[in-house]
């Protein structure tokens, strides 16, 4: 189903066309200004500008063609030579009966037969998740729904930290603790045991203990760096030990993220690709392309035309230790020899698009990519109160488990200043203060554009009205009551009908969900989904406090009021499904 924009856009398009003006110039828009008109199309000024002409000339010879089209209630010049479009009612009605009738409601299919590896998450083995992780997980999951949603092959990695000098601390300490000696005797031939001797509990009280006494002390840093030399090279004891490491750390992981509505398809790690190290780099010097400096061993990415020094991108330090650079680089081989991806994309703080930067101009040169976009969907940062980086109470980093609980905590009190779910049986009461709670964190940090800062303010993201996650769960709730409401008297929905302003304006937001998922994939900017659901709530209220629905005693006016009811609240559900938001049955 083509979008009414993109729709109009192809009638406009042709009009210049047929004043021997380049087609480009007929994109149309939703109107800037909906009190004057539903579209706007601006294409005269810059046609005029290309042919040295009169704006407005060329805006009245577009605006006659578009005056002969059925489709148009109004076409109007304004200004320099804007031209103003409204569609009319019975073309608008026409579109919602034909959204209705489709599964995907209008979504775009912008992705048919394209590949999309994106990679967020990032925790590290051995380490609890905090709020650090919270941006990365709810932006990149939003962006993974959105992309399949529009017809996208999608393939999410978590792309874990399992690698590295805190592999070895980790060892060497529970080496030091004899803990599990079993897998420090170099004479034990195996099998090791199934069952790791280390819980997730037990790796978060080890990690920062080891990681503590190796910044202390030197001589115990050499023993954690001998140790994860010993495990790259493939000492079996420590390689159980790690496997052991991964797999409770994952557990936890998936424990965690699943309480946020997130998956992913895949769980690989920096270790996945260790052993494509080697014979990379050895291509690299082959080529001239990976060279001495300083001992060390480097590829040159700066470039002409940089407003800045660029450093080069750093593959092994001068003992041989790969970096996490060299580490990302054999992952973008990796991606590509396993899926051949369109398009890479990186949902990491934006703190890190330098490194980015230096990995993807590394990629490029040495034509490592395939035909993949590499691409770095950066973000800001959750801060509290103060402006700095969101911290608990006595200052220290709140592990994303206990904000969890807090912000659940807040909606159940929400919920009972409300009187909603008050006399409902516990668990139930429960399960809604969840995906309450769950909603307002997800649609607090999607709301924001993903480059922006903002602040934590728990208590104005659980509120029930105004711009919330929780407002739109209610403004759903409301309506799937209508039409339950419906169903129990028998009556049936019908095609929409626009015959009133409020109906118009709801109709007209209903339409617009291509378009907004569109710009929300170009963009990568899930805000502009959290705006349209917003609006499309605001809408239809609107028509909800002008109109008879349940109590219309016109038959036929009230199945197509239900109509919009059930065109609505499904619209709202996907757009909700899109941003990870769940809806409860009843609130």
């Amino acid at each position: 189903m083509t979008s009414l924009a993109a729709e109009l856009s192809a009638i406009a398009s042709a009009a210049f066309a047929a004043e021997g003006l380049p087609a480009k110039f007929g994109q149309v828009q939703a109107s800037d200004r909906r009190d004057l008109a539903q579209f706007q199309c601006n294409g005269a000024l810059a046609a005029a500008k290309e042919v040295r002409a009169n704006p407005r000339q060329i805006a009245q010879k577009v605006a006659d063609r578009l005056k002969a089209d059925p489709l148009f209630a109004k076409v109007e010049i304004a200004g320099p030579g804007f031209i103003n479009l409204d569609v009319t009612d019975s073309a608008l009605a026409e579109r919602a009966g034909a959204m209705i009738g489709d599964e995907r409601l209008g979504a775009p299919e912008a992705g048919r037969g394209k590949t999309l590896v994106i990679d967020f998450g990032g925790p590290n083995v051995a380490k609890p998740m905090h709020v650090g992780h919270l941006r990365s997980a709810i932006i990149g999951d939003c962006l993974q729904r959105l992309f399949r949603a529009n017809a996208w092959t999608v393939v999410s990695d978590v792309h874990l930290g399992d690698w590295g000098l805190q592999m070895g601390q980790l060892i060497s300490e529970i080496g030091r603790r004899g803990v599990a000696p079993v897998y420090f005797d170099a004479d034990f031939k195996g099998p090791y045991p199934e069952d790791s001797p280390v819980t997730m509990e037990d790796l978060e009280e080890i990690y920062p203990a080891a990681a503590a006494a190796c910044k202390a002390d030197p001589a115990r840093l050499e023993e954690a760096r001998r140790a994860t030399a010993e495990l790259q090279a493939g000492r079996p004891g420590y390689a159980a030990l790690w496997r052991h490491f991964v797999k409770v750390s994952e557990r936890g992981l998936t424990r965690e993220y699943s309480s946020l509505g997130i998956a992913f398809d895949l769980w690989n790690g920096e270790a996945s690709v260790d052993p494509l190290i080697p014979p990379m780099v050895d291509d690299l010097k082959r080529r001239g392309l990976a060279v001495e400096s300083e001992g060390a061993l480097v590829v040159e990415v700066a470039e002409p035309d940089d407003k800045k020094e660029m450093p080069p991108l750093l593959l092994l330090k001068s003992d041989g230790a790969v970096l996490y650079g060299t580490t990302d680089l054999a992952t973008i081989v990796d991606r590509v020899r396993n899926y051949d991806p369109d398009l890479v994309l990186y949902v990491v703080d934006q703190r890190q698009h330098g490194h980015f930067e230096q990995v993807f101009r590394a990629a490029r040169k040495a034509q490592l990519n395939g035909r993949a976009l590499l691409e770095h969907a950066g973000f800001g940062t959750m801060n509290g109160a103060d402006g700095k980086p969101f911290k608990t109470r006595a200052g220290g980093v709140m592990k994303l488990y206990d904000l969890i609980a807090m912000t659940t905590d807040e909606a159940q009190k929400r919920l009972a200043e409300a009187g909603i779910a008050g006399d409902y049986p516990e668990e139930e009461r429960n399960d809604i203060a969840r995906k309450v709670g769950i909603a307002a964190l997800k649609f607090a940090d999607l709301s924001n554009y993903r480059l922006t800062d903002y602040i934590f303010d728990l208590a104005r993201f659980t509120r029930f009205e105004g711009k919330t996650g929780p407002y739109l769960q209610y403004a759903a709730v409301r309506t799937q009551s209508i039409l339950r409401k419906a169903e129990d008297e028998g009556f049936a929905a019908a095609a929409p009908v626009v015959r009133s302003p409020e109906e118009r304006a709801l109709v007209l937001q209903l339409l617009g969900l291509p378009g907004a998922m569109e710009a929300a994939e170009d963009k990568r900017a899930p805000n502009i989904l959290c705006e349209y659901a917003f609006e499309l709530a605001q809408s239809f209220s609107r028509f909800y406090a002008e109109h008879h629905i349940l109590s219309e005693p016109d038959t036929g006016l009230r199945a197509a009021r239900l109509g919009l009811c059930r065109l609505t609240v499904d619209t709202l559900a996907k757009v909700l499904g899109l941003l990870g938001i769940e809806i409860p049955q009843r609130m």
